[in-house]
């Protein structure tokens, strides 16, 4: 690890410590001494007031676009087998190659305090994520949710369907949802990886749910694009996942092959922008 990334992370927990004593002590942060300037930096670095960083960049398959088969309907045909759904496992956008539904995430080890939180969060910090049962799939089908949010799982089919969400960390879950019903989920702690989410009665159906104590998570849009606002400046890892790769370990970036073990690649966060570029994956490591 380096010198850097356990200097931040000795600068959290001390800052932590100091500004609970400070709480402690006065009964509230807002009380303590204005002119207390060792107090008060530490409270502004483990707070959401700092120009934050934007982390953007754009996977793209390294080859001809797959063609997308139609799933096999073995079930409420008369209304499933009227809606064209295709698999989901491999979406490459035809016209510019885009690779759409890799997760990324700020990777965070047991031992690693979490980061400040940006102010531009709070306004989504405990708002319902929706993640509907629609047209014999789920939409959207890659979500990502902070535990101090809630999913909201909405059938607006006119036939009944269920959500079996096989998370780890948190208790799993396998409900039937009636014509029009709804079912709210909470969780209370973070999954490692993304929880695969089926159907028990429409098997073709699936989706995948990351859910993370921190906000600085994404999945690539139809474009292949992903872009995480306001992290903190400094040196952090993140972790790229998908569906049919697994841990995405071998990329090519400006013209070179580059390994990141286990997913992960250390990135210093400058505030501002902080473009990767485009991120080139070879068709063999999304096969089949």
């Amino acid at each position: 690890m380096s010198d850097a990334i356990g200097s931040r992370r000795e600068f959290l927990k001390a800052s932590s410590a100091v500004a609970a004593g400070a709480v402690l002590a006065s009964g509230s942060a807002s009380q303590g001494a204005a002119g207390d300037a060792s107090v008060v930096p530490l409270l502004t670095a483990v707070g959401g007031a700092f120009d934050g960083g934007d982390l953007q960049g754009r996977f793209v398959y390294d080859g001809d676009p797959p063609a997308r088969k139609p799933v096999v309907i073995t079930a409420d045909k008369e209304f499933c087998g009227k809606q064209n759904i295709i698999e989901e496992n491999l979406v490459v956008n035809s016209a510019n190659r885009g690779l759409a539904n890799v997760f990324v995430w700020l990777y965070l080890g047991r031992e690693d305090p979490p980061p400040a939180v940006h102010s531009s969060y709070a306004e989504t910090e405990k708002v319902e994520i929706h993640m509907d049962c629609h047209g014999c799939r789920f939409d959207p089908h890659a979500r990502v949710l902070r535990t101090t949010q809630t999913l909201l799982i909405r059938n607006l089919n006119p036939i009944g369907d269920s959500a079996k969400i096989d998370t780890l960390s948190n208790p799993p879950i396998n409900i039937v949802i009636p014509i029009k019903g709804q079912w709210r989920q909470a969780y209370a702690s973070a999954e490692r990886l993304p929880a695969r989410v089926s159907c028990s009665l429409h098997p073709w159906e699936s989706g995948w749910l990351l859910v993370k104590e921190h906000p600085y998570m994404a999945v690539t849009n139809a474009d292949g694009q992903f872009a995480i606002k306001g992290v903190p400046p400094g040196n952090w890892t993140f972790q790229f996942w998908h569906e049919q790769a697994g841990y995405v370990m071998e990329v090519k970036h400006q013209g070179k092959p580059t390994v990141w073990k286990r997913g992960r690649v250390e990135l210093e966060i400058k505030p501002g922008e902080n473009d990767l570029g485009e991120l080139l994956l070879a068709p063999d490591l999304l096969a089949s």
